[in-house]
């Protein structure tokens, strides 16, 4: 998301179809979106798309659908001129993992605006779970936290860079047991020319210093996302004391350190408090360089506290 644009959420549906026509089927057609689609919630404004609970007139199956919003795709879109840039039909619809929400189809609407057909998960954002303080979370964080790594860790090996990781954009179960990965509409290739210095987009709370910094970036910058999402769904705090929430917030990222993981929550396992604090390190080259090589630090912790609790139950 753009550093001033909106929460999104999500609302519960039936279950998407599975058997739904490739995206590369449909999306040689332009879509007349009112008249294949149901909408049965208002929009929710996202990153670059407005997203609604619909019905297909053509299965009667209740999806998630995101129509782009003109302003927001035109504004990003025209940054990457001349680059052999993908929509994000075409990267979403790259991912099929029970970690990732999974994209049917995409295209083009009749208004010239870009459209994806996705699953519909009945469950809360993350984001609401956390900020809610919610008790769903209790004895589920570590094993939520492996799944957030471990649907990241599949961004990066297919070569992207999601480059808006923050709890709004992980969609948990109606249990609080699973957790799912979505919005790909900030993400770029992970190649140089996708990498250079002022692309300031991401959400600010969440932002690595080198984005905010206008510096070269790579897939640390995710990493350094990852670790301010898992202390944030860990501790149900964020790592800095929080007096903005614009892109000034991000400010503050390389010039004050982040409070110990251990100062704010001290039954955390101290294996994963130090993998967690590993992400936060300003300079990106000291930072874990990898969600790979974070996974691999807590493989073994099997308790997301000091008190005997299992974190899956």
């Amino acid at each position: 998301m753009g550093v001033f644009d909106k929460f999104n959420s999500m609302f519960k549906g039936k279950e998407a179809p599975k058997d739904a026509k490739s995206a590369a089927t449909r999306s040689k057609k332009r879509l007349e979106v009112d008249r294949r689609f149901e909408k049965l919630k208002e929009a929710v404004s996202g990153t670059m798309s407005n997203f609604y609970m619909a019905r297909d007139r053509e299965t009667d199956k209740v999806v998630g659908l995101k129509v782009g919003d003109r302003e927001k795709v035109e504004l990003f879109e025209q940054r990457f001129r001349g680059l052999k840039k993908p929509t994000e039909g075409e990267i979403a619809s790259q991912f099929r993992s029970h970690l990732i929400v999974e994209t049917y189809e995409h295209g083009t609407t009749t208004d010239g605006l870009p459209y994806m057909v996705m699953e519909f998960i009945p469950g809360p954002g993350l984001h609401k779970l956390v900020y809610a303080r919610d008790g769903i979370l209790d004895g589920n964080r570590l094993s939520l936290i492996r799944q957030m790594g471990e649907s990241l860790d599949i961004v990066h090996k297919r070569e992207f860079i999601h480059r808006d990781v923050c709890p709004r954009n992980f969609i948990c179960a109606e249990d609080g047991k699973t957790v799912k990965l979505i919005d790909f509409g900030l993400t770029l290739p992970a190649r140089r020319e996708f990498m250079q210095p002022g692309n300031r987009t991401g959400t600010p709370l969440y932002m690595a210093p080198e984005v905010i910094r206008r510096r070269w970036t790579d897939q640390r910058l995710d990493v350094f996302a990852f670790g301010v999402t898992a202390y944030h769904v860990l501790t149900l705090d964020l790592p800095w004391i929080v007096t903005e929430t614009s892109g000034l917030a991000a400010l503050a990222h390389d010039t004050t350190a982040p409070r110990e993981v251990l100062d704010v929550r001290p039954q955390t396992d101290k294996r994963l408090a130090a993998a967690i604090m590993k992400c936060l390190e300003a300079a990106p080259d000291d930072r874990t360089q990898t969600i790979e090589a974070f996974l691999e630090h807590i493989r073994e912790v099997e308790f997301e506290d000091e008190s005997g609790l299992p974190a899956e139950n």
